[in-house]
């Protein structure tokens, strides 16, 4: 396979792609995600489209670069990282007692050619009704802060889901089957 870049900033992206057995680089993009979608699954493949190009603009070598993007839809209302502890409130009472999705958008950019395949997933979520008590815990921890949603599934917010259905580290930030499959069928070199 080709060198592989990962076009994000995320640990839990990096930390992700590690445990599947990837070596790859990684390079960030700053690329304003104000957009105007507003349909979950569009959204983020079109993020992870503009994150993967924006760092494959600045790669000279042939190789494949790995751009995705999160949020999660509640009350069809989209929700990315929180602007604020206050945002983070709002948010976890929005997902209080409800289901939501989490949509992770991929998109993998050949920089030799500037063929880009995109898809997304989507998992359901369902939390558990939180009391005022726990989400303002929850916030003094400052964990969901940098996450779509205001929460880590994989971090303290675990007590709060109830259950889900599709893919756990859909909900991390990076649906890892999803990139393989991409991989495989997309760019296997023969």
């Amino acid at each position: 396979m080709k060198k592989l870049i990962l076009a994000s900033g995320s640990p839990r992206r990096r930390e992700l792609l590690a445990k599947a057995g990837f070596t790859f680089e990684v390079r960030t993009s700053d690329v304003d995600e104000a957009i105007g979608i507003i349909e979950a699954p569009l959204l983020v493949r079109e993020l992870a489209l503009m994150k993967a190009a924006a760092v494959a603009k600045t790669v000279r070598e042939d190789c494949l670069v790995l751009g995705a993007d999160t949020v999660v839809s509640a009350g069809g209302e989209i929700l990315g990282k929180p602007k604020d502890w206050r945002d983070a409130r709002r948010m976890l009472h929005l997902l209080s007692g409800r289901a939501h999705q989490v949509y992770t958008g991929v998109c993998i950019v050949e920089v030799k050619t500037g063929r880009a395949v995109c898809r997304s997933e989507r998992t359901d979520v369902l939390f558990r009704r939180l009391t005022n008590r726990e989400i303002r815990a929850y916030i003094k921890t400052k964990e969901p802060m940098d996450k779509a949603g205001a929460y880590a599934i994989q971090g303290g917010a675990r007590r709060f889901v109830r259950g889900f259905v599709g893919h756990f580290d859909n909900v991390v930030g990076l649906p890892v089957g999803l990139v393989k499959e991409i991989l495989e069928t997309e760019f296997s070199e023969q």
